[in-house]
């Protein structure tokens, strides 16, 4: 069973809720349509199993299939160094969300300003707090939620979902199957 109810029930995100993914060809498509993505990582990924791997390992999946920089959050770096990944921005969540926020940030490859940042990894509370920080002081900026719990800050979030649900669908995004998805959105 899943939901759309916030995870933190006290908090309150205001009438502009997030979009729920209803299926993974919706966050395909939302990559495919970004020209300067960004995948902002917390340290939560490096722990946190999901079947045979790691949620770190569907991240980085993500990131090499469609091509998008990744910002290392917290301590989480090392795993990904340990997976060959050595080519990640190492910056403090808050940091990062001030720079994505910031529409004369070139990025972190200097391409230009961040238009989807997919936010993943992060304590439930850190994470709502920096979705509800873009979604306020970048409007030029979408935002993906890609923990299987419902962050109604984001542009798009999944509903609080099973750790079965979200296992198939973290592994259809990362699959190669194309960035120019036709789903609705």
């Amino acid at each position: 069973m899943t939901s759309a109810d916030p995870w933190q029930t006290a908090e309150v995100a205001g009438p502009k809720k997030a979009a729920v993914i209803t299926k993974p060809a919706i966050v395909q498509a939302v990559i495919g349509r970004a020209r300067h993505p960004v995948l902002l990582i917390g340290h939560r990924a490096a722990t946190i199993d999901i079947g045979a791997k790691k949620f770190v390992d569907y991240l980085l999946d993500l990131a090499r299939v469609h091509q998008i920089p990744v910002i290392a959050a917290g301590h989480v770096n090392r795993a990904l160094r340990e997976r060959g990944y050595t080519c990640a921005v190492i910056l403090p969540a808050v940091e990062a969300g001030q720079r994505i926020a910031d529409p004369s940030w070139a990025g972190p490859e200097g391409k230009g300003s961040c238009d989807l940042a997919i936010i993943a990894g992060m304590p439930y509370p850190m994470a709502w707090t920096l979705l509800s920080g873009l979604k306020h002081a970048a409007p030029h900026t979408k935002t993906i939620s890609l923990d299987n719990t419902y962050q109604p800050n984001a542009t798009w979030s999944f509903a609080n979902i099973s750790l079965k649900d979200w296992q198939e669908s973290l592994e259809a995004i990362s699959a190669d199957a194309g960035t120019g998805g036709s789903a609705d959105v």
